[in-house]
């Protein structure tokens, strides 16, 4: 799955021309940075390779999303819906412009159901945040109804899903604005990094700014920008930037290998009764970063689980049903609203009310899912006895179940 699979010469290459220089900051030393502008390459490679008028690269995917909300005008008394299944970062970043994030069901796509969507909309309802988990894509046309409908603001989380597509554009660049992470385990990497893509000119210069102290970038120098608004040090580095320009050149290669890695996966799994796998939106557009598959029960789900860990093969295979990162139930420091510094008591008590809600929808679903990592480095062998030594299990353990009537 992850480019730093594919890491080598050519970042080395982009690495370095930074190095000579000595100017590891994106903005400023015109001189003695000698023409190289990684950070600026790097953002007009993201719109030519995506296809979106505007691209503001930031220090990681969860300052996007800080930077994009706040950029959005999205703040306190907020309500953004987003699903029970995503990363932390992305609660993170709502909370941290002052919003309440408010977790919803997902349906069989692993992505907002639709249907939760629409009976979680409230007058204090601002944003419709989807999050394209592990490299597919949320029902955006059901989604981009319901924000016209009710006048509400489509972010897409798409740091999970880099170069995948929903009927024939690229995920993050449908919404009002789009985010991707470039952290070491994506799809394309810069160690850490992340992009404010959109094609709104207010919500790119508003993010410009923002990301940088609130300099406008108008001035001969630094010193001499004005400052319109508040704004933090959400920075890229040149040295991390350059990583993700040569990084930005391999996504075909990438994602050609991702994608026959996973057709080949799917097609040795599919031959056993009882597997399934997770709703596709677009299946052309899937970016096949995870083969997402489901059992019939909770029960056999988590005896392959146990069985994968007792030979040494769980490795690769993801039951985020019991996984402290991505999924709502394991998320007691949300459900709790613990935090450093103390927030409002209307929104931590708005927070609590949403994280404690019932999530059962979703339960049954996550109880059943386990998401096996594509690797780009599989030979044809590895790929064969992965491929078999899962299978295996899964027969075994299915083969062991009570029938269902």
């Amino acid at each position: 799955m992850p480019g730093y699979e594919f890491f080598g010469e050519a970042e080395r290459k982009e690495v370095n021309e930074v190095l000579e220089t000595g100017i590891l900051m994106r903005y400023g030393f015109d001189g003695p940075r000698k023409g190289k502008w990684k950070a600026k390459e790097l953002e007009e490679a993201i719109c030519k390779t995506f296809g979106s008028k505007y691209a503001q690269l930031v220090s990681s995917g969860t300052a996007a999303l800080t930077t994009a909300m706040s950029a959005l005008g999205i703040g306190y008394g907020d309500e953004v819906i987003m699903p029970s299944f995503t990363f932390v970062a992305s609660f993170e970043a709502v909370l941290s412009v002052g919003a309440v994030p408010v977790m919803v069901d997902i349906d069989e796509s692993l992505t907002l159901d639709p249907a939760a969507v629409r009976n979680a909309i409230t007058p204090k309802t601002k944003c419709i945040m989807p999050v394209h988990m592990c490299g597919s894509m949320a029902d955006l046309e059901a989604l981009q109804q319901i924000c016209k409908e009710h006048k509400l603001i489509l972010l897409e989380d798409a740091c999970q899903s880099i170069g995948g597509t929903y009927k024939g554009r690229y995920l993050g660049t449908i919404g009002d604005a789009g985010t991707f992470s470039f952290d070491f385990v994506k799809t394309i990497t810069c160690a850490e990094g992340g992009v404010v893509m959109s094609n709104r000119e207010d919500v790119f210069i508003a993010s410009d700014g923002y990301s940088d102290h609130g300099h406008d970038h108008k001035g001969v120098d630094r010193g001499a920008d004005l400052h319109p608004f508040i704004g933090y040090n959400f920075r890229i580095s040149e040295l991390h930037a350059a990583v993700g320009l040569a990084q930005i050149k391999k996504l075909d290669q990438f994602l050609a290998i991702q994608k026959k890695n996973h057709q080949a996966l799917k097609d040795m799994l599919s031959q056993i009764p009882g597997v399934s796998f997770r709703k596709i939106h677009d299946e052309a557009g899937d970016s096949c970063t995870f083969l997402s598959w489901f059992l019939p029960t909770e029960e056999a789900t988590r005896a392959v689980v146990s069985k994968l860990k007792e030979q040494g093969i769980l490795a690769g295979n993801f039951y985020w049903y019991d996984n402290n990162w991505h999924y709502i139930r394991k998320w007691d420091h949300l459900k709790t609203s613990a935090t450093l510094n103390p927030l409002h008591p209307e929104l931590k008590t708005a927070v609590m009310h949403h994280a404690t809600k019932d999530f059962s929808a979703s339960d049954a679903i996550m109880s059943c899912c386990v998401s096996t990592a594509i690797g780009l480095m599989w030979t044809p062998e590895q790929l064969k006895t992965k491929g078999e030594q899962l299978a295996g299990v899964i027969r075994e353990v299915l083969s062991m179940q009570p029938a269902t009537v």
